[in-house]
C-alpha cells in the first residue's frame, strides 16, 4: 500500500471513474486538491469567472455526452453557496453533477470561523448525497459512494466536501484495488411489460411520451425502432425532445402550455392512450389535469418508482430505467410483429402526419425592427442537422422550441425544470468541452445573456467557440408577458439611452462592446434580411479565432408568445400559417 494525501487518492479515483473534466475556482482552502490535480495531471480544469458559472459548465458537460460526469471545484464558504444554483439545475433534470469544495479545519467547523458555513446541510436538498468528510480515511469511500449515487437510479448531483486538513492527512491507499461501486437501475419484468403492451394496442390512438430518461439512458434508438415496429406516433417532451428527430414521420410533435407544437396540441387531445417513458408529467407539458387524462388511459415507466402517481395516478405504473423498458418492449413487440398480432395504425399515422403539415405558426416575418420568429426561420436555415442548440428560460427559449428543428438525442440542451437565468452562456462552454467537434449554438434573450456574460471570457481564454445569438428586445420579456394578466408593465424594461453607445438606440446595455471587451467577437444585426450574411459571418469567425461569436439581433420591443394554461386553449397571439410561405422552415406544411 502506498501512503499519500488524501487529496491525491481522490483525483486518482476521479481518473478511475472517468471523471477528468473539471471547472473551477481555486482559494485557499481548495488549494491542497488543485495540487494533488497539478501533479497527477489527467485532470484537465477551465477556470471559470464565478463559481455558479462553473458549475453550469459542469452541468452542460455532463449533458453533452452519454456517460458524461462533470465535475465542478470551488473553495470554501460562497464557493459553495454560488454552486447551489447549478446543483438545483441538475437535480431538477436528472443530471449527474459531483461538486467538491474545500471547507475550514475540522476544528473550527463549530467556531463560525472565516468562510466556514454549513454546505452539507444547505445542499442536501438538492443532491443525491452531500457530506463533510470530517476523516481522512472515508474520503475514498465517500468519493466511491458519490459516484455509484451519481449513476444509480434516477441520476442526480452529489457534493463533498473536504476540511482543509483533511485535504492534507495522508492515508494508505492503493488505487490498483481500488473499483467503481455497481450502478443499481430498475428493471421492468416481461409481465409488466406485456400488460403496458396489452394496453397500447388495445387502443386505437395510442402515443409515446418520450422523456428526458430516455436521453439519460442513451436509448433513442430503441424508442424509434420501437415505434417503428408499432407504427404509434411520439410526443417528446422538452427534455426528450432530439429522442426521436424532428423530421421522422412518426414525431407527432410537443405539447404543453409553452414548449409546444400546434399539431402536437392537436393529435394529443384525439389520442385514447399514452405511454410515458422517461417522463415526469412536468406541469407545463400536462397543463390542467382534468383536460390532460379525459378519455385516455395511461401507462408510467420511470427509473424512480416514486414518480409514478406523484402527479396523477396511470392505469400501470411500472418502475424501470428507460433503457431497459424499451429493450423489453422491443422483444415483445418483435415477437407479435412476426406473429401479425399487431394493430395497424396507419390511417391513425396519417392524421397526426395531416396535422403537422397543416398546423403551423407563421415564421417569414420582415418587419424591422425583427420579430423573433423570423430568427428562428433563419436559424433552421443557416445551422444543419447536427447543430446542439443549448437554451435555458425565457421568451426566446420558448419561441425557439416551438420553431427550431432538432434531429438526434443531446442535440436540445435546455435547463428544463429550473430555469436559471445565466446558465445557457456557461452551460454552451460546458457542451463545447463535451462534445469539441460539434456546432453549438446557444440561444438567449437580453437578460440571460447579461446575467453571467462575464463566462464569455473563458470561451475566449481556453478557445471554446460556439455561437451565442442573443435576441434582444430590451425587455424581461416573459415576465411582461405574464404581467399582463395584472395590468401591469411593472420594472421589465432594460431600455435606457446609453450615452457611451447611442447605436444602441436606446436599447441599453451594448452587448458588442462588453463581448468584445470581453475578449470574442460579436455582430449586430437590425434587418431580418442581413440574418443569413450574419451567421454564415459568424461560422467563419467562429472557425478563424476558435472564440465564441455573439450575434445580437435587434427585436421589436414587445411580442407575445404562444402560450396558455390548457393544451385545448393555447393563445395564439400573431398570424398563423395560411401557405408554405408563412413559414418555409416548417419540417412539413401544406401546399
Amino acid at each position: 500500500m502506498a501512503k499519500m494525501r488524501t487529496v491525491d487518492a481522490a483525483v486518482a479515483i476521479l481518473e478511475k471513474e472517468g471523471a477528468t473534466e473539471a471547472f473551477g475556482l481555486p482559494g485557499a482552502a481548495i488549494n491542497p486538491f488543485y495540487s494533488a490535480m497539478r501533479a497527477h495531471g489527467g485532470i484537465r480544469h477551465t477556470l471559470a469567472r464565478h463559481v455558479e458559472g462553473a458549475s453550469h459548465m459542469a452541468d452542460g458537460y455532463s449533458r453533452a455526452a452519454d456517460g458524461n460526469i462533470g465535475i465542478c471545484i470551488g473553495t470554501s464558504g460562497p464557493a459553495g453557496t454560488d454552486m447551489i444554483t447549478g446543483l438545483y439545475a441538475a437535480w431538477a433534470d436528472s443530471i449527474p453533477m459531483l461538486c467538491i469544495t474545500g471547507q475550514a479545519p475540522v476544528a473550527k467547523l463549530h467556531k463560525e470561523d472565516f468562510q466556514a458555513v454549513d454546505i452539507e446541510s444547505i445542499a442536501k436538498p438538492l443532491t443525491k448525497f452531500a457530506m463533510t468528510i470530517l476523516e481522512p480515511g472515508q474520503v475514498p469511500g465517500a468519493f466511491q459512494k458519490a459516484f455509484q449515487l451519481m449513476r444509480s437510479g434516477r441520476p442526480g448531483p452529489v457534493l463533498l466536501d473536504l476540511p482543509i486538513d483533511v485535504q492534507m492527512a495522508e492515508i494508505e491507499f492503493d488505487i490498483d484495488a481500488y473499483e467503481p461501486l455497481p450502478v443499481e437501475k430498475p428493471k421492468a419484468s416481461r409481465k409488466q411489460l406485456e400488460k403496458a403492451l396489452d394496453l397500447l394496442t388495445a387502443a386505437k390512438h395510442p402515443l409515446i411520451v418520450a422523456g428526458g430518461g430516455i436521453i439519460n439512458a442513451g436509448a433513442s434508438a430503441q424508442l424509434v425502432e420501437l415505434a417503428e415496429i408499432l407504427n404509434v406516433p411520439v410526443i417528446p417532451t422538452l427534455m426528450g425532445w432530439g429522442a426521436i428527430p424532428d423530421d421522422h414521420q412518426l414525431m407527432a410533435g410537443m405539447v404543453g402550455l409553452q414548449t409546444s407544437h400546434r399539431y402536437g396540441n392537436e393529435t394529443f387531445l384525439q389520442s385514447d392512450f399514452v405511454i410515458g417513458i422517461g417522463n415526469r408529467w412536468a406541469n407545463r407539458h400536462t397543463g390542467g389535469l382534468d383536460t390532460y387524462t379525459a378519455g385516455r388511459k395511461f401507462v408510467h415507466i420511470d427509473i424512480e418508482p416514486t414518480q409514478i402517481g406523484r402527479v396523477f395516478s396511470p392505469d400501470l405504473g411500472i418502475a424501470s430505467d428507460a433503457g431497459a423498458a424499451l429493450d423489453g418492449l422491443l422483444e415483445l413487440a418483435r415477437e407479435r410483429q412476426a406473429a401479425k398480432t399487431l394493430p395497424d395504425y396507419s390511417g391513425w399515422v396519417a392524421e397526426c402526419q395531416e396535422r403537422k403539415g397543416s398546423l403551423h405558426r407563421k415564421t417569414n416575418f420582415d418587419n424591422v425592427p425583427i420579430k423573433p420568429q423570423r430568427v428562428y426561420q433563419e436559424m433552421n436555415k443557416a445551422f444543419g442537422r447536427d447543430t446542439t442548440y443549448v437554451s435555458t428560460i425565457g421568451l426566446s427559449q420558448i419561441a425557439g422550441a416551438q420553431m427550431l428543428h432538432v434531429f438526434g438525442a443531446r442535440k436540445w440542451i435546455n435547463a428544463g425544470q429550473a430555469g436559471p437565468l445565466g446558465w445557457t452562456g456557461p452551460a454552451a462552454l460546458g457542451v463545447v468541452r463535451g462534445t469539441p467537434d460539434a456546432t453549438v449554438v446557444a440561444l438567449s434573450g437580453d437578460y440571460d445573456f447579461q446575467f453571467m456574460i462575464e463566462e464569455l471570457a473563458v470561451g475566449a481564454q481556453f478557445n471554446l467557440p460556439y455561437i451565442h445569438v442573443v435576441v434582444n428586445n430590451s425587455y424581461l420579456g416573459l415576465i411582461r408577458q405574464s404581467q399582463r394578466g395584472f395590468n401591469m408593465e411593472q420594472n421589465v424594461s432594460l431600455a435606457f439611452e446609453n450615452i457611451n453607445s447611442p447605436e444602441t438606440n436606446g436599447y441599453g446595455v451594448d452587448h458588442i462592446k462588453v463581448a468584445e471587451g470581453l475578449g470574442v467577437k460579436a455582430i449586430r444585426v437590425e434587418d431580418p434580411n442581413d440574418l443569413p450574411a450574419a451567421f454564415d459571418k459568424a461560422k467563419a469567425l467562429m472557425g478563424e479565432f476558435k472564440v465564441p461569436v455573439v450575434v445580437e439581433v435587434i427585436l421589436e420591443k414587445i411580442t407575445n408568445i404562444s402560450m396558455g394554461v390548457e393544451i385545448s386553449g393555447v393563445n395564439e397571439f400573431e398570424e398563423l400559417a395560411e401557405t408554405a410561405a408563412d413559414a418555409p422552415t416548417a419540417i412539413l406544411t401544406k401546399a
